[in-house]
């Protein structure tokens, strides 16, 4: 099926890495051209390398950012806007997850989810908005949890931000409908990410890959009975990008295995 996003622009925030990657390889593979950003320089570099040896060097677009820091995003975006005379999507990628209940989680771990969930996202619209309409219209998709609807005790920052971001990406759906620009999100259950795998490191570093996830599956209790993969989040997100979606917006598709309880 052809997805229509052949020389679309799409500008990735946090596409260095999981989910954000595998969205910038699939967009490539539909003859798009991508910008991604992240704060790591290596972890940049590596992405960068990664998707040349995929695609034209001409249509990638890399360079290190903190999606936090304003004037990072505004520099990204306009590099992108030059390289490629134009923005059409922007994905909003990046994050991060603190562990902690209420009275273990410090004043700088709550300002840290605030900036990264709520202020990382203002900044790449605001940012971003001049170019989309200046195009007729575009799509934004951001990158949520099932925590923001299911929040659990020791997750209580992550789970609070997630929420607000749910009706921040809800909000901006009907702000920005009238210039024809689409907001949706996409909540993750728990997928298979480099994020998880630095757990599964730290936590299970005898144990193999595959007896991991299917054991973290079950103890999950995910009713497909195994954990999510990035290219399957990256699927929606295209999907959202398409023509075919040309009627969806505000709306929030989950990605977690029928997983009825957040993580």
């Amino acid at each position: 099926m052809d997805l229509g996003l052949k020389n679309k622009v799409a500008i990735i925030m946090g596409g260095t890495s999981g989910v954000g990657l595998k969205t910038a390889e699939m967009f490539l593979a539909e003859g798009a051209k991508v910008a991604i950003c992240g704060r790591d320089e290596r972890r940049k570099n590596m992405a960068e390398k990664h998707l040349t040896d995929l695609g034209s060097a001409n249509s990638i677009f890399a360079e290190t950012c903190d999606v936090t820091n304003k004037e990072d995003v505004q520099r990204f975006v306009k590099g992108t806007a030059e390289k490629f005379s134009g923005i059409d999507i922007l994905v909003n990628a990046a994050g991060q997850s603190v562990m902690g209940h209420f009275f273990d989680v410090t004043d700088e771990q709550w300002e840290q989810q605030i900036q990264l969930k709520y202020f990382a996202i203002i900044h790449a619209v605001k940012a971003v908005h001049p170019y989309l309409v200046e195009r007729g219209g575009g799509r934004i998709i951001n990158i949520n949890a099932t925590l923001a609807k299911e929040p659990e005790r020791h997750m209580i920052a992550t789970a609070a931000t997630r929420a607000g971001l749910l009706n921040l990406s809800k909000t901006l759906s009907q702000e920005l409908a009238s210039d024809n620009i689409l907001v949706n999100s996409v909540s993750l259950g728990l997928i298979r990410t480099d994020q998880w795998e630095r757990r599964r490191k730290k936590n299970a570093p005898d144990m193999d890959p595959e007896s991991y996830y299917a054991d973290l599956a079950k103890k999950r209790n995910i009713p497909l009975g195994r954990v999510g993969e990035a290219e399957e989040v990256a699927s929606v997100i295209l999907f959202l990008a398409s023509k075919h979606a040309s009627y969806v917006a505000g709306s929030t598709i989950e990605t977690a295995g029928a997983l009825g309880k957040a993580l």
